[in-house]
C-alpha cells in the first residue's frame, strides 16, 4: 500500500492534474468573492453591456431559484417585458425600499409612455408593491450553476474554510518546500565546489612535492 501511495505521489501527470484542479478551484473562489465584493461596493449599480450579476438572498422564488443562486440579468426595454418574466428591480416602497428584488411579473399596465409592473415571488402569497420601468434592472437570462454551487458551499463556514484556506495552505506549503529545496541544492553545489577546490589544492601540493 505504501509503495502504491509513493508511486502516486511521484507520478508527474497526477501532480500536474492536482495542481491544475487546485488552481481552477482557487480561481473560481476568488472570482466569486470579487463578484460579491463588487456587488456590495457598487450596490449593484455597475453593469457591463447592460449585464449584471446577482446572488439570491431569500427563498421567495423557490423552487425556481434557491438562496445562494447566482443569476445573470440583462437590461430589457419596457415594451419587451412579458408576464411570467423574472425581473430584477430596486424596490422603493414599504419593506422593499432600497432592496434588490428578483420576482416574477404577474401584471403589466401601460399608461401612455409609462409602464406599471406588478411582480410576486413564486413562493409568496402576496404580490409586491407596483413598480415602474425605471426601477427594473433587467430580465433574468441565466443561472450560473457553477458559481451558484460554490456560493452555497462557502455559505457553510466549515466548507468555506476548507475551500479557501486548504488550497492556499497547500500553495504556500509548496512554495516554501520549493524554496527549501532550492536552498538545499545551492548548499550541495557549494559543498561540491568546495570539495573540488580542496581536491585541486591537494593535487597542486602533491605536484610541488
Amino acid at each position: 500500500m505504501k509503495e502504491i501511495l509513493k508511486k502516486i505521489k511521484e507520478n508527474k501527470i497526477l501532480k500536474v492534474i492536482g495542481n491544475i484542479l487546485y488552481f481552477l478551484l482557487f480561481v473560481l473562489v476568488i472570482l466569486l468573492l470579487l463578484v460579491v465584493i463588487m456587488q456590495r461596493a457598487s450596490d449593484n449599480s455597475i453593469s457591463v453591456a447592460g449585464v449584471r450579476m446577482f446572488t439570491v438572498a431569500t427563498g421567495s422564488m423557490e423552487p425556481v431559484y434557491e438562496v445562494g443562486d447566482v443569476l445573470i440579468s440583462k437590461e430589457i426595454s419596457p415594451e419587451d417585458i412579458k408576464i411570467d418574466d423574472d425581473v430584477v428591480y430596486r424596490g422603493e416602497k414599504g419593506s422593499f425600499d432600497g432592496k434588490i428584488v428578483t420576482h416574477r411579473v404577474i401584471d403589466i399596465q401601460k399608461d401612455g409612455e409609462d409602464y406599471r409592473i406588478t411582480t410576486k415571488g413564486v413562493a409568496n402569497t402576496e404580490k409586491d408593491p407596483e413598480i415602474t420601468q425605471d426601477q427594473v434592472y433587467g430580465k433574468v437570462v441565466y443561472k450560473v450553476r457553477t458559481l451558484s454551487l460554490i456560493a452555497k458551499l462557502i455559505s457553510n463556514i466549515y466548507i468555506f474554510y476548507f475551500i479557501i484556506f486548504i488550497p492556499i495552505a497547500i500553495i504556500i506549503y509548496r512554495q516554501i518546500k520549493n524554496l527549501t529545496r532550492k536552498d538545499e541544492e545551492e548548499e550541495e553545489l557549494e559543498e561540491i565546489e568546495e570539495r573540488e577546490k580542496t581536491k585541486k589544492g591537494e593535487e597542486k601540493n602533491k605536484i610541488k612535492e
